[in-house]
């Protein structure tokens, strides 16, 4: 299945933040989808599937690179699925923490660390 992967999806599904900041760095588009997966839903899903398989702690590298290069916290994939609803899916409160932080902050409501000039 690999080789259907697009190179962001496949660093998504390894977990694999550096190659993942890299290809954005570059242009790619942090929104992409592929089949029924936003990036940000993949990166969400892998990041639970994960921990679930392996019994290790929830990560949120790929979460986060992806946040931070602008990938939009409310685009719901073509299943429907918001990537907040794919967090609680899998109680991955890491991952709602940032995903209401960066909601918030596109909504204009959080202002911390903001300066008003006037």
């Amino acid at each position: 299945m690999s080789d259907y992967w697009t190179p962001t999806h496949f660093a998504v599904e390894h977990e694999d933040a550096e190659s993942l900041a890299r290809l954005l760095a570059n242009g790619a588009d942090p929104d992409e989808v592929l089949s029924n997966m936003t990036l940000l839903t993949h990166a969400i899903d892998t990041e639970g599937d994960g921990a679930l398989q392996s019994g290790q702690p929830l990560t949120v590298h790929t979460t986060a690179v992806l946040l931070a290069f602008s990938a939009d916290p409310e685009l719901a994939d073509p299943d429907g699925r918001t990537p907040l609803e794919v967090a609680t899916s899998y109680d991955h409160d890491l991952a709602v923490q940032l995903l209401r932080t960066h909601i918030s902050k596109r909504a204009g409501g959080d202002r911390r660390g903001r300066r008003r000039w006037w």
